[in-house]
């Protein structure tokens, strides 16, 4: 007998050395919107988590989409154990993380990247507010800054957006509440039509990131004598959210380290996008009236934040960081935010 038990406990550690770490981790769905689908940049930077998250115990299942509100509504739903959405869309999910794509909130990529270290930094203060109901924040990256592309390069002042439409995203109430502020006419519009609403001339104006450009042909909405208006409006991020039973303990904050790691990468993809532009589109827009802007989206920001839409901690957090970089600012005196 006792010679069985200990053949039987040989059996059980032999088995244990064959069974690979994708074997053991845990299996679970991750759901990735990426405009372009399976072929996209932030669907391939997913397929090297896939492969890093298999030592951190969970074996995903990718699963691509090109609409956004339908992976969304499968995380809720359950039927994504995680997914992959833009911050905007995963504002629902986790205000905190969802206000990193507020208005004029963060105005360069050094922000972006401090915002992102911290975040991921493992700070107890920092990690409650990564925790909303049963999701989790499981990483941030970079998809680039957004910029307004008009039909008519005269429109490069504040005073003349207004009398212009412009298509908003119709989940986000933050763009329609600032192109109203500005006398611009909102057209309610979704990730998969407004660049043609564009395109076709249907709306003067649209506000996309960068990668637009190419990706969405918007240079064609822009011809004859359109331009971008050298101004960032914000920082679009990709978010990665959990359903924090289904993964084990601890990893969550792995995960959030691991992207952080990425975010060279995320930058050359950004940087590749932003070589795709031909110089000849860019506004300049002088000193003064970027000081203009920059009230602006300070106003509409305490507004926001007031009626509910942006996280206050967040907004804390991001003007600590603006003030970081460029202590010079005029809200670094009177910090409201």
């Amino acid at each position: 007998m006792r010679y069985l038990k200990v053949l039987g406990a040989a059996a059980t550690a032999a088995l244990a050395l064959t069974i690979s770490p994708a074997q053991a981790a845990e299996k679970r769905t991750l759901c990735v919107f990426d405009i372009i689908g399976a072929n996209g940049d932030i669907y391939n930077i997913m397929k090297d988590y896939k492969t890093a998250a298999v030592g951190m115990g969970v074996d995903f299942e990718l699963k691509p989409y090109t609409d956004e509100k339908i992976a969304s509504e499968d995380l809720k739903a359950g039927q994504c154990d995680a997914a992959v959405l833009t911050g905007i869309r995963g504002r629902q999910f986790n205000s905190y993380t969802g206000s990193l794509d507020s208005i004029g909130a963060i105005p360069s990529y050094d922000a972006m990247r401090t915002v992102i270290t911290v975040l991921a930094s493992g700070n107890p203060s920092v990690n409650q507010n990564l925790v909303s109901g049963p999701y989790e924040v499981a990483g941030v990256a970079p998809m680039g800054a957004a910029y307004l592309f008009v039909k008519d390069k005269t429109i490069d002042t504040v005073g003349e957006l207004s009398g212009k439409s412009i298509a908003v995203l119709e989940y986000d109430s933050a763009q329609a509440n600032m192109a109203s502020r500005v006398g611009m006419s909102p057209v309610m519009s979704d990730i998969t039509n407004f660049s043609g609403r564009f395109n076709n001339g249907s709306v003067d104006i649209c506000f996309a990131p960068i990668a637009a450009y190419s990706a969405l042909e918007l240079y064609k909405g822009m011809q004859p004598s359109g331009g971008i208006v050298d101004y960032v409006l914000g920082q679009l991020t990709a978010q990665v959210i959990i359903r924090q039973d289904k993964f084990p303990e601890g990893f969550a904050q792995q995960s959030r380290k691991y992207m952080l790691g990425q975010f060279d990468r995320a930058m050359r993809v950004i940087e590749n996008a932003n070589s795709e532009v031909d110089k000849k589109w860019w506004i300049r827009i002088p000193e003064a009236d970027k000081l203009k802007y920059d009230e602006m989206m300070r106003e509409a920001r305490i507004a926001l934040t007031n009626e509910g839409v942006y996280s206050k901690d967040m907004m804390t957090l991001l003007r600590k960081v603006r003030c970081k970089e460029e202590p010079s600012r005029a809200e670094c005196v009177n910090p409201i935010e």
